[in-house]
């Protein structure tokens, strides 16, 4: 029993890292170069999102096709670097890098 704990607990950890493979790769590696921090970008869907599953759906749906009616980044931010490409990942790994980055920036639960 305790064999098959350790190994639950090893595989869950090597999911979670995968997840944050995945965000590290995909998003911070492109948001790097901007003046703009990944932090503010989830400040802004969370103001006008409110909730972790419309945040989600809200990320998932521009990032999938990014246009000008649904950035949420400023004029000024957009003319300096212009709007974020498609993505190329599946499905599947995008929506593990938005898990990770809800994770990251989430502020429910860690305000006292």
């Amino acid at each position: 029993m305790e064999r098959l704990s350790v190994t639950f607990l090893l595989l869950l950890s090597l999911l979670n890292a995968e997840n944050v493979n995945i965000y590290e790769r995909n998003c911070v590696a492109c948001h790097k170069r901007l003046t703009v921090s990944l932090d503010k970008f989830f400040f802004n869907y969370l103001l006008k999102h409110s909730s972790e599953r419309r945040v989600k759906e809200a990320l998932y749906d521009f990032i999938k096709n990014p246009t000008k009616k649904k950035v949420l980044a400023s004029e000024e931010l957009i003319k300096q670097y212009g709007l974020m490409p498609k993505t190329a990942l599946s499905d599947t790994d995008l929506r593990k890098a938005i898990d990770t980055y809800w994770e990251t920036y989430k502020v429910f639960g860690k305000i006292k």
